[in-house]
């Protein structure tokens, strides 16, 4: 049976979105956002040469149809890619409501979003009362700390001090739908930090507060970090998911990265985590072992994390490029058969104002089912289309665009 794999680049939108206008960073709309087409003109003007230098260099997902793409989805262009694709692409539209991670996952596994998210006001503090309690109580603690919008890198350099001396968890959240608490791994402990969250998602949930994230960091003032330890407690997808698809059919499904969180574990079989290196691993050992007609279906969150939210393009460059090596060795040994679809959730240009996620049209790369343009798709046509690959029922209104 033939499997299929399913790579999320968490942000890397490439510009288009119809409705960009009702999306905003700060007072600025998302109109002209463009991840893609932004950081390859950026390399192609010299102005991402930390750490690397020249052109964008991404040949094998320009092969796959990545420029093709980008004119497909906004009319901009890619610089210095000059290649016929060999892959089949297609630009993807979201209709949920949100440009945040649950939506475009959700959406791109056939099940779009019926609601709208709730989000915490820009106000100190920034939860209700009702809230605050409920952390202090699951906290076993007199008070929070934070309880703003914050940078979580930023916020854990400020009050990651006042956390050590005092014990309260630190609390914040963002323009998106989200709950993040920070707490030192070994003074406030890891598992108490897990339970925390675990104990407050019920409620937030209620809310349609889409995650409440575990935060742990180490090292002492001054010199904080982020562990790989993070964990998402996020809310249940509305209906059945392409996971459930393929896990009630019978098949394996491998969650790679944050999959297993975000699909609240449900139609997976087993889960790896960490930082994107050891995703990549994770990944590559599936393309060797994964059994027949089995789901790989995975994230990876750094594009996003590190360098989206922190307007950092050359480390975006830097990004793509090295999931574009690794991506080479990928595609070299995929099995006869084998469906690869290289995708996004949202956009996060980051030569954009502001530190949100842009919304964005997504680009829909696929080795193993030809070559030629896909058009402009849904999202939700992507589930469908790795649904009738596996031969597996699907649900929805997707269609299979392959």
């Amino acid at each position: 049976m033939a499997r299929a794999f399913l790579v999320v680049m968490d942000s890397v939108g490439i510009g288009g979105a119809p409705d960009a206008a009702d999306f905003f960073n700060g007072d600025r709309p998302d109109t002209g956002a463009n991840t893609v087409a932004h950081i390859a003109q950026a390399c192609a003007d010299g102005l991402a040469e930390e750490g690397r230098n020249g052109a964008l260099k991404v040949p094998n997902l320009v092969s796959l149809g990545l420029a093709n793409a980008v004119s497909l989805a906004s009319d901009d262009i890619m610089p210095d890619t000059h290649a016929d694709p060999t892959g089949h692409w297609s630009a993807a539209t979201e209709i949920s409501m949100g440009k945040d991670t649950p939506s475009g996952h959700w959406e791109l596994a056939g099940v779009p979003v019926p609601w709208d998210w709730h989000y915490f006001p820009k106000t100190t503090p920034s939860f209700p009362k009702f809230v605050t309690e409920a952390l202090c109580k699951a906290a076993g603690t007199d008070d929070i700390l934070g309880n703003e919008h914050a940078s979580g890198t930023e916020v854990i350099e400020r009050l990651g001090a006042e956390h050590l001396r005092t014990g309260y968890p630190i609390c914040y959240t963002s323009v998106d739908s989200v709950l993040q608490i920070a707490a030192h791994e070994e003074a406030f402990g890891l598992e108490r930090l897990l339970d925390l969250c675990k104990a407050v998602a019920p409620l937030l949930h209620e809310m349609k507060v889409g995650r409440v994230i575990a935060r742990p960091f180490t090292g002492k003032a001054g010199a904080f970090n982020r562990t790989a330890n993070r964990k998402d407690f996020a809310i249940d997808p509305p209906s059945p998911t392409l996971c459930d698809w393929a896990h009630d059919a019978g098949r394996k499904v491998h969650a790679i990265g944050k999959i297993g969180d975000i699909f609240s574990g449900r139609g997976i079989t087993n889960v790896v985590k960490g930082r994107d290196e050891a995703l990549m691993k994770a990944l590559k050992t599936c393309v060797s072992k994964a059994e027949d007609g089995s789901l790989i279906f995975a994230n990876f969150v750094e594009f996003d994390s590190e360098y989206g939210h922190r307007r950092d393009v050359s480390g975006y460059a830097r990004a793509l490029e090295w999931f574009d090596r690794e991506l080479g060795g990928i595609l070299a040994d995929l099995r006869a058969g084998d469906l690869l679809v290289v995708t996004a959730d949202h956009g996060n240009d980051p030569t954009w104002t502001g530190t949100d996620h842009t919304r964005e049209r997504v680009p829909v790369l696929v080795h193993g089912a030809g070559t030629g343009s896909g058009g402009l798709i849904g999202f939700s046509d992507v589930a469908a289309g790795i649904a009738a690959h596996l031969g597996v029922p699907a649900q929805g209104s997707g269609r299979n665009f392959l």
